[in-house]
């Protein structure tokens, strides 16, 4: 707190100097609706008119809260704001902060607020009470019921910094706001940031089902702003539109004018690496077994496996901690040798013990168990593996079922991001297409593929070919303007590059240019020289296969567009089977009905 807050020189106290006349003054922060940029509300803050220098109304809210005056404070500012509103012929709504505590607590008793409010000659019904919390708010629903009174009066509730604090679901559900408040750590970077753009679209949801109009906060980047319009957020209030002044602003700044003019759909942040869509864990694939000592005999465990036809194998354990396992063919075919039997029912069932048996802790991911499958040591797949917690014994899992999953898991993940380049498949490449055709703005659609990729693969293995999807990879995402460009890989050396950039052929030229050249790094220096390979046509006959090069089709869309995402990935691929036919660098069609027109570059 602010040395001195205590008394100033003439021995008044600050916080009487502050609710006293002239104490606190009032400025306006405008908030903005986000399809037609016009200022429709502001939010009244007050502020110290005089005071020790650095002195905060936040310094003063916390006095007043030690002080026990919390409520008295809240309604002098509320009056200061609702005059100094009045005194402006303000149009539209105003914002107004009070604290759920002081409400609780019976420092704002409601016919106090409604006197407050009313005592400017405003009406009512143009009020909105921003809900401000500090603490945790323990019981929302007495909340609800003590500003059930103000409602009925004709005032809104407004739910602010949601998303950081203390404002939280339970409040929302509970008190019911019309509006919500989304939190400026939210909104700030949304456009960049695939965590926070997932967060706000769930808050987006959940506004919708329960009918809260949206408020996105702190707008500062014009990114931002078109992000939040696109998200079909209501209204934003922040710098970029409008700062905390004296007097009420009429409208939006020029800067923000010109964000909205932007003709390029934002592109959405996409997560960093690897997608996982549903994660799975060890726990989830296990299956509850008995167990064994190594003081039970092979005739114990013989015994188990003929209750259990199913049980694939059985723990050996030590005081709950697994020390080995015991496989049931390996267990059963030692058995099966003449005089088995008799020479070792009755002995230690570690006879036919694997010593060293895979142990793996339930929250372990299941994707990262898929080395599993690769080791040399294939007895993991048949003997499969112990689910332990903390050390100890809770179940087995089944190579067949870690391999099920390890399957399944990959081709959910690939149908989000690619998992040899990381670029967004199928799914965000349609979702693209589809944001793009509902903004009805002109862009192009590029199918990129390899000539001869099959051959070059054949030649020198899924690792060299490997490499040099990632190097086209790494070219495409290169050349285009990751704020307006969308690079999709939607399998094997097929990529969709959705562009909205002025100069797309200049850069699809480049890319062309670029790959053709670095590819020939990836073929052996006789090759090279003999200016391709031999290898076999999908007929299986010989032949004789050029340098691996770079085939773009391309579809330039205006309205009136198609109207399904399919058919433009249909149309761009037309145009680029054309380009690998004829041995086109690119190969264009002006529009879905027009004559195409042709490009080629060497």
């Amino acid at each position: 707190m602010t040395p001195a807050l205590h008394a100033d020189a003439r021995g008044f106290s600050l916080l009487d100097q502050a609710i006293g006349h002239g104490g606190l003054t009032a400025v306006f922060q405008p908030l903005v609706r986000l399809d037609t940029l016009e200022v429709v509300a502001h939010e009244g803050l007050s502020r110290p008119a005089s005071g020790p220098e650095g002195l905060t109304i936040l310094d003063l809210l916390d006095l007043a809260r030690a002080k026990g005056r919390l409520g008295e404070f809240e309604l002098h500012a509320a009056r200061v704001v609702c005059d100094a509103f009045s005194a402006q012929n303000g149009s539209g709504r105003l914002l107004i902060n009070l604290s759920a505590q002081a409400i609780l607590h019976g420092g704002l008793l409601p016919n106090e607020v409604v006197t407050a409010l009313s005592a400017s000659g405003l009406d009512l019904c143009r009020i909105t009470i921003e809900l401000t919390e500090r603490d945790i708010v323990e019981n929302p629903a007495e909340l609800a019921d003590a500003i059930g009174y103000l409602r009925a009066r004709g005032v809104r509730v407004a739910l602010d910094d949601f998303g950081n604090g203390h404002s939280n679901f339970q409040m929302w559900n509970e008190v019911h706001p019309e509006v919500v408040k989304i939190d400026r750590y939210l909104i700030d970077g949304l456009a960049h940031s695939a965590e926070r753009l997932a967060i706000v679209q769930a808050i987006c949801r959940v506004a919708e089902t329960l009918g809260s109009d949206l408020v996105g906060e702190g707008v500062e980047n014009p990114a931002d702003l078109r992000m939040m319009r696109e998200l079909g957020i209501c209204y934003a209030q922040g710098f970029l539109l409008g700062r905390p002044s004296p007097t009420l602003t009429a409208s939006v700044t020029a800067e923000a004018l010109e964000a909205i003019r932007e003709h390029a759909l934002s592109v959405p942040p996409r997560p960093r690496g690897p997608v996982a869509h549903r994660p799975m864990h060890a726990g989830h694939l296990i299956i509850h077994a008995p167990t064994v000592t190594q003081a039970q005999s092979n005739d114990d465990v013989a015994a188990i496996f003929a209750r259990e036809p199913s049980l694939h194998a059985i723990a050996v354990v030590d005081v709950g901690r697994p020390i080995g396992l015991i496989n049931r063919r390996v267990f059963t075919e030692g058995l099966a040798q003449p005089f088995a039997r008799e020479l070792f029912g009755r002995k230690s069932c570690a006879t036919f013990m694997h010593e060293t048996p895979l142990l793996c802790d339930e929250r372990q991911p299941v994707e990262g168990m898929a080395d599993i499958l690769r080791g040399e040591d294939q007895r993991y797949l048949t003997d499969g593996f112990v689910i332990t917690q903390a050390g100890r014994y809770l179940g087995l899992g089944t190579g067949e079922s870690l391999v099920r999953r390890v399957t399944e898991h990959r081709i959910e993940a690939a149908r989000y991001a690619n998992p040899l380049t990381f670029l967004p498949g199928n799914i965000p490449v349609t979702e693209h297409i589809t944001r793009l055709l509902r903004g009805k703005r002109p862009f192009v659609a590029a199918y990129a593929d390899l000539n001869d990729f099959k051959p070059f693969n054949d030649q020198y293995g899924y690792f060299r070919g490997d490499k040099m999807i990632r190097l086209l990879a790494d070219i495409l995402t290169a050349q285009v303007d990751p704020a307006q460009d969308f690079v999709g890989h939607i399998g094997g050396d097929d990529f969709l590059v959705l562009f909205q950039s002025e100069d797309w052929e200049q850069r699809c030229e480049r890319v062309i240019a670029q790959f053709n050249e670095r590819a020939c790094a990836l073929f052996d220096p006789q090759d090279l020289v003999r200016g391709g390979i031999d290898g076999e046509d999908r007929r299986g006959l010989a032949q004789f296969f050029p340098l691996t090069t770079i085939a773009i089709g391309a579809v330039r869309l205006k309205l009136p567009f198609p109207r399904r995402a399919e058919t433009i990935a249909t149309l761009a691929a037309r145009a680029k089977r054309r380009a690998k036919r004829e041995r086109l660098g690119l190969h264009v069609i002006a529009s879905a009905e027009a004559e195409p027109m042709r490009r080629a570059f060497v």
